[in-house]
């Protein structure tokens, strides 16, 4: 789940509430849908294991200047998706960035929402290959790339179809599994397609929590430029370099920094404090009075930031421990930007007015999550997820005086870049609610289950009545666009389940 281009109102993140709407009232599911289902468990769980393996082989990252009907990796990616289509007695239909999976021939039609594409990923982080579907390392867990975004969901979705399509079920409304190639990276050609195809009248995306989403938070991107000044000093420790984060969408498990004209009494100074911390570690290196400091904290979709330590104000609080600040030289700037304006709290309660919160869907959360090296400049991109509450008009007014305010005062070399403000999303009109919740609570014994907000955002917004089914349980730690991304054997089985009989449920 995610937003490059457009502001993507992600999908995925904790929960956050559990408001009960007075429509959503769950009741019991029909024997049909939970025979099914068991069948469905014991039949085919080595088949859907098998079929993601053969998914996320396919590193379907988008390629910049690549339109992904132009990208080998997601053209080859189809292709697998074609072929096990068909195995399992399938129509597949191909429309470029979008792949409709159907069983059945009804002009009523059930949508189930998915993606193909991935985020980028670090090799080097992983026991194995991201691309390969990793079984061992771990018992219990199947790693790789897309186990749980989205690649896992789909196999999941195909597999519960071929169960519905052996048990010779009458529906009374076709199933179409939509595939789109370009989530994580540009909602653009989604939203054409949107708007010349007519959709199906029921819809859910299995791309985000459980029980069922019906709020998403708005997601947004703050880019400050930092100019690169010439430090005059020959004698005082000033900040040369500072760098940190992969891409928008993760918080940033990495970050380094380089201190000129630095002694041993610095470092031993940063070594003492650095004991302070928990969570994440420093490494020190000292040679010609230069030092390098590096941080390792942990990854988590930036929709989470509770699920992850970012390394990025962690080093920067570090570095504040010289109690004085930095030189204004670009690099020295933005780690006293950091430290004053986010320091490493995640919900921008030290950045001006800008923080608040909505009962339902929580607060806002602000992460630093990529710092990007310019010839003139350094720049930082702050991620925020914003409920509703404020709007963008005046988030951004509170936004802009903020910086000013600290520019002024600080006598800073920097300038405001383009700021993207996402809006929240919110579903108030989805009858197949209360029929979601039953199917939860059948499955799962939670019997009080209530729709949840979450701080990412999905292709919901785009279809018509959608709401988020799975595939995370409440509580669960999401690790989509993380370096350590897994689905559980058995949440994976659980998921065949429920996605089986909320077809039928909603199908019959």
């Amino acid at each position: 789940m995610f937003f490059k281009t457009n502001p993507k109102q992600f999908f995925i993140g904790s929960v956050i509430s559990l408001a009960l709407t007075s429509s959503a009232i769950a009741t019991e599911i029909s024997n049909i849908a939970d025979s099914t289902a068991q069948y469905a468990a014991s039949t085919y769980q080595q088949a859907m294991i098998n079929s993601l393996a053969q998914l996320i082989k396919h590193n379907t990252v988008a390629k910049a200047g690549v339109a992904a009907t132009e990208n080998p990796a997601h053209i080859a990616f189809k292709k697998e998706l074609k072929k096990q289509a068909h195995a399992l007695g399938l129509d597949f239909k191909d429309d470029g960035y979008v792949v409709i999976i159907g069983l059945g021939d009804s002009k009523d039609r059930v949508g189930i929402i998915t993606h193909g594409d991935v985020q980028p990923v670090d090799p080097s982080k992983w026991a194995q290959s991201p691309f390969e579907l990793d079984s061992t390392s771990e018992p219990g867990k199947l790693l790789g790339r897309g186990t749980e975004d989205d690649k896992g969901p789909i196999s999941t979705a195909l597999y519960a179809m071929k169960a519905i399509k052996d048990k010779g079920i009458k529906l009374s409304k076709r199933l179409e599994l939509y595939v789109y190639m370009a989530e994580e990276s540009d909602w653009a050609p989604l939203e054409e397609y949107v708007k010349n195809h007519e959709l199906p009248q029921t819809n859910i995306t299995i791309d985000a929590d459980y029980p069922v989403v019906t709020a998403e938070k708005g997601y947004g991107t703050l880019k400050i430029a930092f100019n690169k000044v010439k430090h005059q000093s020959l004698l005082t420790p000033y900040i040369s370099h500072f760098e940190g984060g992969y891409f928008g969408s993760q918080i940033p498990e990495d970050a380094k920094a380089i201190i000129n004209n630095a002694d041993v009494a610095l470092l031993e100074m940063l070594m003492a404090k650095a004991q302070g911390y928990t969570g994440i570690n420093f490494d020190f290196n000292l040679q010609d009075n230069q030092l390098t400091v590096t941080a390792l904290g942990k990854s988590a979709h930036s929709s989470t930031p509770q699920n992850g330590v970012n390394a990025i104000p962690y080093l920067a609080d570090l570095l504040a421990g010289t109690g004085t600040p930095w030189p204004n030289n670009g690099p020295g700037t933005l780690v006293n930007f950091i430290n004053d304006n986010i320091g490493l709290g995640l919900e921008g309660k030290k950045f001006g007015s800008i923080a608040y919160r909505d009962d339902f869907m929580g607060p806002m959360t602000v992460s630093p999550t990529v710092i990007k090296q310019h010839k003139d400049n350094i720049e930082l991109n702050i991620n925020i997820r914003r409920p509703k509450g404020k709007s963008a008009q005046q988030l951004r007014e509170e936004i802009n005086h903020a910086i000013a305010t600290w520019k002024l005062k600080n006598m800073a070399d920097m300038t405001e870049l383009d700021h993207v403000i996402g809006d929240p999303f919110v579903q108030e009109n989805a009858p197949q609610t209360a029929t979601l919740l039953s199917v939860f609570s059948h499955f799962t014994g939670i019997k009080d289950a209530k729709p949840v907000s979450v701080g990412g955002g999905t292709n919901s917004r785009l279809f018509p009545t959608a709401v988020s089914f799975g595939p995370s349980m409440p509580g669960a730690e999401y690790t989509g666009h993380s370096e350590h991304e897994f689905i559980t054997v058995k949440q994976f089985v659980l998921n065949l389940k429920m996605y089986t009989a909320a077809m039928i449920e909603l199908a019959k």
